[in-house]
């Protein structure tokens, strides 16, 4: 059944009053994965940046997971937050505290207050990931793999329905990339997440074929509508 998570209609995106990118048009279906690619500074981290409310939408329409993103303010941004996950590459994980303590910090930062229901989430996105047995070990003492496994839980803590990965091989081995990837696709099929991924690396793309959206001189290219 189609059901869009992510549609971009006739949108501008800007940087300040800079126009980074014109009339975008792409929607993306629950369950969805979709890679986001372009040189740098065409635009990938600003289109992002606008699905996840950081930079304002003042031109076109685009909703994400029901949330109108013109309508978005200060006020309404977390809301938008709680149905989606972001994925860093560096991870931004809180190196002062072990997994469940970061788990615990982002669950309570968006309003769960019942520690049994805050302890169950916890294990059950650490299970998701494959590292149920981890929740006691401090971030410095995981692999720099492991480390991207709990900020892909992390981005699980809310049942999000779109997942935006920035460069989450980025800084990862080709072995330990390649069980970044299964998990995302896994996550895709099993829970019906959508993923948009940006990403430089086209040894990954050619490992896990799927669509692409690519940002170059200021459009953005749909390769289920035409060849990018």
């Amino acid at each position: 059944m189609f059901e869009p998570v992510v549609t971009v209609r006739n949108a501008n995106i800007y940087q300040g009053d800079i126009l980074i990118l014109s009339d975008v048009n792409f929607t993306v279906e629950r369950g969805e994965f979709v890679y986001l690619v372009g040189k740098t500074g065409t635009g990938k981290s600003s289109l992002l940046k606008t699905l996840y409310g950081e930079l304002p939408l003042n031109e076109g329409d685009a909703t994400v997971a029901g949330y109108n993103l013109r309508e978005m303010n200060w006020k309404k941004v977390p809301f938008l937050r709680r149905t989606m996950g972001v994925v860093f590459q560096d991870f931004q994980l809180l190196t002062d505290r072990n997994v469940n303590e970061n788990l615990r910090f982002v669950l309570r930062a968006t309003g769960w207050k019942e520690e049994k229901l805050i302890d169950e989430k916890i294990a059950d996105v650490l299970d998701k990931v494959g590292l149920k047995s981890k929740g006691f070990k401090m971030v410095y003492e995981l692999s720099g793999g492991e480390q991207q496994r709990i900020d892909i839980a992390r981005a699980l803590l809310n049942s999000p329905k779109v997942i935006l990965a920035d460069e989450p091989t980025g800084n990862l081995d080709p072995e330990t990339s390649d069980e970044i990837m299964q998990l995302l696709f896994n996550i895709c099929k099993d829970y019906g997440t959508a993923i948009i991924m940006a990403t430089h690396d086209f040894i990954v793309i050619s490992k896990y074929p799927s669509r692409m959206l690519k940002t170059e001189r200021g459009k953005v290219y749909d390769s289920a509508v035409a060849e990018v």
